[in-house]
């Protein structure tokens, strides 16, 4: 297993694992697969500022955890929106929670406040997983977003840094 900052040839793969929670599962709100190129034009508008990191498992990238923007205005420049996602086979052997590990913790040393996570509900591993790691409930919106002929409900969780208590300079 090695945990390393996504690369251009990583896009391909990921754009993979993303299409599949968005095709089989409510867990990604988007209804139409995206294009390579679409994930890579995120990827690239974030990556100076947010960190994006795989993980791969026997050599084959097997995941991935990124953050980016949480709102738009200056205001909230210290805290970022974070997502995990695990291809299907390498699911349930740790490696989701240990790229998000990295993810956090390199979202820390970069200064940042904290990290909020949406999650479509219900979903108790990802709920398990957030609590495990810091993350508190800090609110549900309920029937946010209609996916596959139904309304889900979207709760927020936010995992607070340690950090002085003086604001940015």
């Amino acid at each position: 297993m090695a945990i390393r900052p996504v690369r251009d040839d990583d896009i391909a793969a990921i754009t993979a694992i993303t299409n599949h929670y968005i095709v089989t599962s409510s867990v990604h709100f988007a209804y139409e697969p995206l294009a390579e190129t679409e994930v890579e034009a995120q990827w690239r508008g974030y990556r100076d500022r947010f960190p994006w990191l795989a993980i791969e498992d026997a050599g084959q990238l097997a995941g991935y955890a990124k953050a980016g923007t949480w709102r738009d205005r200056a205001a909230y420049a210290w805290t970022a929106e974070t997502g995990v996602y695990v291809a299907g086979t390498a699911r349930r052997r740790g490696l989701g929670r240990a790229v998000y590990v990295a993810l956090l913790e390199e979202l820390a040393r970069r200064g940042f406040r904290s990290a909020v996570a949406g999650i479509t509900l219900p979903n108790d591993p990802s709920v398990a997983l957030h609590l495990s790691l810091g993350f508190e409930p800090v609110g549900t919106v309920r029937d946010a977003g209609w996916k596959h002929g139904e309304w889900h409900d979207v709760g927020f969780w936010q995992k607070r840094f340690a950090t002085d208590a003086a604001g940015p300079a």
